[in-house]
């Protein structure tokens, strides 16, 4: 195996590849590639042109004094185009490849890095690992949905929305940027790829846009100041590379003061007053209400909300649970399950917040009730819950409520108290943002 740099004028996209059999010649091939995947190829071209290249080399073998490209037809078919619009299919395509050409960032290449081979028999078996699915290990294994939440929690990439320059045109348009200094988008989006960091500095995407959940004014402060970070080079992506090094920078921010805080929660909208005016004679009736629809939920923490929730390495049995009670263990199936696993996440959860940040007031033969208060005193001390959800969490240590450790204890000792779908959930939903609190510590 070699890699050379090659002409993009030497390399033949190949007429009898895989994808349809046997062609008359490079042409007949690249015109099977748009008559039948069109709309991919639009979309690899504009993302080559967006990287200034392409990243995976193809794959080649020599046939005289040219090579046949066996792996990567596709990214050098729009090489190709790109170099020379007019050999696109229909003069639509070669308008869209003209225009292309025209946004290239520098100079166009005329090499290529390519993978040559000389073999052909190694050539197939390379194929073989690549195209024909995981062969029970051997071939290439494809992600699953939670390998693919991983990799954007990680990266921020598919995000939805392109965080790095929604930011920057927030800050350009309250005056606290100059567009002219460009805020570097790879590491802005790396430190916030998950809802977890966003929610530190006080917005979300989650639901497909930028919106704010705290004070639009304490966001933009501490965004500058991160956009000031990463632009003067105070923070790089070394310092940004993994989850530790995110919350460690993070952390920073918040003993400077820099982050918003719970006190900076917006306030709730009025509600619109209800229209007094009469029906007249011929209004139409009022429509029926709609009867509501199914509930979703069937599992403890619901598998369709996007919780802020970033996992280090040492948390892999914490994240297991989580996991069992978001995707796996059914309330109508295993409630008591459900109930045990619930205990436990909460009592690792806390043990993690204690862990993490040194809490000086708790200790070793406190109970898990007092554990929880102390955790919740804390969290409100650091401006990280408001004074109405404090209040929730302290009901935990009330031994005489249904929503307390007390009841968490008897569904795990208990031979006579049974726990319900319904008071699980409830249970669940207003304790959740302090288990992911202490997740995230």
């Amino acid at each position: 195996m070699s890699f050379r740099s090659l002409g993009l004028s030497s390399l033949i996209v190949n007429s009898a590849n895989d994808r349809h059999g046997e062609l008359e010649n490079e042409t007949a091939a690249i015109g099977w590639l748009f008559n039948n995947r069109e709309i991919h190829m639009r979309n690899l071209a504009k993302d080559i042109v967006a990287q200034g290249g392409v990243y995976d080399p193809p794959l080649v073998s020599s046939d005289g004094n040219k090579f046949i490209v066996f792996d990567g037809n596709r990214r050098v078919t729009c090489l190709k185009l790109l170099a020379s619009p007019k050999r696109a299919p229909t003069i639509e395509l070669q308008r869209f490849f003209s225009e292309l050409r025209d946004k290239w960032p520098g100079q166009f290449p005329e090499n290529i890095t390519c993978q040559v081979e000389s073999d052909r028999d190694r050539i197939d078996e390379i194929l073989y690992r690549r195209h024909t699915g995981t062969q029970n290990g051997v071939g290439q294994s494809t992600w699953d949905d939670r390998m693919k939440a991983n990799f954007v929690g990680r990266t921020g990439k598919a995000s939805g929305v392109h965080v790095a320059d929604e930011i920057e045109r927030r800050l350009s348009e309250a005056n606290l940027w100059d567009r002219r200094r460009k805020i570097p988008r790879s590491n802005m989006n790396r430190l916030l790829s998950s809802e977890a960091y966003r929610n530190r500095l006080g917005f979300s995407v989650a639901r497909g846009h930028f919106e704010y959940t705290r004070d639009e004014p304490a966001v933009l402060k501490a965004l500058l100041r991160v956009a000031e970070d990463l632009t003067s080079k105070k923070v790089v992506l070394g310092d940004i590379w993994d989850v530790a090094g995110k919350r460690q920078y993070l952390d920073q921010l918040e003993t400077e003061g820099a982050l918003p805080t719970a006190q900076h929660i917006p306030a709730a909208k009025p509600t619109s007053m209800p229209s007094t005016k009469k029906l007249s004679a011929v209004s139409p009736p009022p429509k029926p209400t709609p009867p509501p629809k199914p509930d979703l939920r069937t599992t403890l923490i619901p598998d369709y909300l996007p919780y802020a929730v970033t996992w280090s390495g040492e948390q892999q049995r914490l994240k297991a649970i989580w996991e069992e009670l978001q995707f796996r263990l059914k309330l109508s199936e295993h409630p008591n399950a459900v109930a045990v696993m619930f205990r436990v996440l909460v009592e690792l959860a806390l043990d993690n917040y204690v862990s993490k940040t040194g809490l000086q007031t708790v200790h070793n033969n406190d109970s898990l009730s007092n554990r929880a208060g102390k955790v919740a005193t804390d969290l409100f001390a650091k401006k990280k819950i408001d004074k109405k959800y404090y209040d929730e969490c302290k009901r935990l240590q009330n031994g005489d409520q249904l929503f307390s450790v007390a009841t968490m204890n008897r569904w795990v000792h208990s031979s006579t108290f049974n726990p319900s779908p319904q008071h699980l959930t409830s249970m669940w939903d207003s304790i959740s943002d302090m288990v992911v609190l202490c997740i995230n510590a």
